[in-house]
């Protein structure tokens, strides 16, 4: 797929938490996946533990698999089929240890990229799961995109360090509930607009055992404005980034530049 204008076009799969188990949450991503088929979109991304669901507890552990494991098998072979990169959250076993990751797979059916959280917020995660300790970024289309996770787009200095190395996409693959629903609102659109990025912000809807998903996923374009936004339902969002935008926010502040200037200790 060519990228003259240097755009990259996305799709948020905001689906219902009650996808019952990994057969059913695979089922769901081929069906919608086939449908944007003939949209020519660049990047599909579903959210944070998407393979199993998120606040599955026990089942994070009995259902983690290898980043080259079954589902990612399939999932390769469906990005190749709709040529388009597809990126989903999963719970990760390497080495008898399990970690929250996000992978994304290119339209050619290779790994583009495997990101391992590297900030567990309070609460269970840390009893199933083992912290990453890099950043990461690939290139798709010639656009610079990086991987965080839930928790950590919500610390300014994750953004920041990302658009540092020249990330123009930042892609969130998140569980945030509805207690939390002013992450979506508030504190991503600031995570955009004090680095002059794009964030795609792909989350849950509905309930998952005590969990009540906020949704709003979207998209957010590098003068901290929503590009696409949906509700709290099963829902896809579609948006074209313009990717000329990361250069004109950057240079019309320059934050990026001018942290440099901001005393240390």
């Amino acid at each position: 797929m060519t990228n003259e204008n240097r755009t990259l076009k996305v799709a948020i799969l905001q689906h219902s938490a009650t996808l019952n188990g990994v057969e059913e949450r695979f089922a769901w991503l081929e069906t919608k996946a086939r449908d944007l088929k003939n949209q020519n979109v660049d990047l599909i991304l579903c959210p944070e533990c998407y393979a199993t669901g998120y606040n599955v507890r026990e089942g994070i552990v009995r259902n983690a698999q290898r980043a080259d494991g079954d589902f990612a098998t399939r999932v390769k072979a469906l990005a190749k089929e709709i040529n388009a990169a597809i990126a989903y959250g999963y719970p990760e076993l390497d080495g008898g240890k399990v970690y929250n990751s996000a992978i994304c797979i290119g339209p050619d059916g290779f790994t583009l990229a495997n990101h391992r959280k590297s900030v567990l917020p309070p609460g269970f995660e840390k009893q199933y799961f083992e912290t990453g300790s890099q950043l990461t970024l690939f290139t798709l289309n010639s656009v610079r995109v990086a991987v965080l996770i839930c928790y950590e787009s919500e610390f300014p200095e994750a953004v920041r360090n990302v658009a540092k190395l020249g990330a123009e996409v930042v892609i969130v693959p998140t569980a945030t509930v509805r207690q939390y629903k002013h992450v979506p609102e508030q504190v991503i659109p600031a995570r955009a607009f004090e680095n002059g990025v794009f964030i795609v912000y792909a989350n849950h809807a509905g309930l998952e055992n005590e969990s009540d998903y906020a949704g709003n996923s979207c998209v957010i374009n590098p003068f901290g404005q929503d590009l696409a936004r949906v509700g709290d339902r099963e829902e896809v969002v579609i948006a074209t980034l313009e990717l000329d935008a990361v250069k004109a926010a950057q240079i019309r502040i320059p934050y990026l530049h001018d942290s440099e200037q901001i005393p240390q200790s």
